[in-house]
């Protein structure tokens, strides 16, 4: 039973990383593959209070979706060889990576649900710093690692919905 909420804590510490060090990281490298996020994702947020029109495309167009979902589809193939030894730990792990998806997916169609009830993943799209904030399901790790902004509400939000250049 312990392998539950180590897999929950596994994957949002694994959100948290991949976010920051892979999506931010790499992906503000152009001509990298995750390129997409910082140069697609972001700014069709920024520019749009938040959504990202991309999401309601179809899912085999190669776009940013379809990229994340790959990238999804990897972290759930990847812990396949541990469910024979951790049924509990990789049942949580491919839930929470399916969580991701579908919250992530909502966030960036409906904003109003975003401010309600993931306003640290709208604060890492709207906010002022959007190299903070990396959670997109629950911030724990954010808290955890000290990356957690609050901006949701602020006067400087106004100010904030810039879009990035």
């Amino acid at each position: 039973m312990i392998g539950i909420p180590l897999g929950l804590a596994y994957s949002n510490f694994g959100e948290w990383m991949l976010h920051r060090y892979v999506l931010h990281g790499l992906g503000k490298k152009r001509g990298s593959f995750w390129s997409f996020h910082w140069y697609e994702h972001h700014q069709r947020s920024r520019r749009h209070e938040m959504v990202d029109e991309q999401y309601r495309g179809p899912l085999w167009k190669w776009a940013p979706q379809s990229k994340e979902l790959l990238g999804l589809a990897a972290i759930v193939l990847g812990h396949l060889p541990l469910l024979k030894w951790a049924p509990g730990f990789v049942a949580s792990v491919w839930a929470s990576t399916v969580l991701y998806y579908f919250v992530h997916r909502r966030a960036h169609l409906d904003p109003d649900w975003a401010r309600e009830h993931l306003p640290w993943h709208y604060d890492h799209h709207m906010g002022k710093e959007q190299n903070a904030n990396w959670c997109v399901t629950y911030p724990l790790f954010d808290y955890v690692m000290g990356t957690r902004r609050k901006y949701l509400g602020a006067p400087a939000m106004a100010e904030a919905r810039v879009p990035a250049a």
